[in-house]
């Protein structure tokens, strides 16, 4: 567990304002939709934060923060692969190209986007919906 968690200040200071505005606007978005607990943890060797959604055990997503870079992580099983391939042209050029260069492991398809605005979240929120149903309202 990270301690402490980053506050406002230690977020812009890392990532930058317009970027941490971008990370607030999709958590917000995230929180609206789902009930979920939160975990903040280091980022590994490539990012300094890592802000996980988890409920029962199963991670809906991760959110990521480094120097001047936000990250949004979806990882896609199998069965969730075959829902996303078979709706796949209704997605952005950009949604579909992340989903082809992302690696394929033996728990799912880790696909990493480094939003810079929020022209993805539409899109974003759908494959969240493929993974699980929002349970708010």
């Amino acid at each position: 567990m990270l301690n402490p968690i980053p506050g406002k200040e230690e977020m812009t200071a890392l990532v930058g304002e317009s970027l941490y505005a971008v990370w607030n606007r999709l958590c917000a978005l995230i929180d609206e939709k789902y009930d979920m607990d939160r975990l903040w943890n280091h980022g590994g060797k490539a990012w300094k934060y890592e802000y996980k959604y988890r409920r029962g055990g199963k991670t809906l997503c991760a959110l990521y923060a480094r120097e001047n870079c936000v990250g949004f992580m979806v990882i896609l099983g199998r069965d969730e692969r075959l829902k996303f391939e078979a709706d796949r042209e209704s997605y952005t050029k950009e949604v579909q190209e992340r989903y082809d260069e992302a690696q394929t492991y033996r728990d799912g398809k880790w696909v990493m986007f480094e939003p810079v605005d929020s022209s993805l979240f539409h899109d974003f929120i759908r494959l969240l919906r493929i993974k699980r149903i929002p349970n708010r309202k």
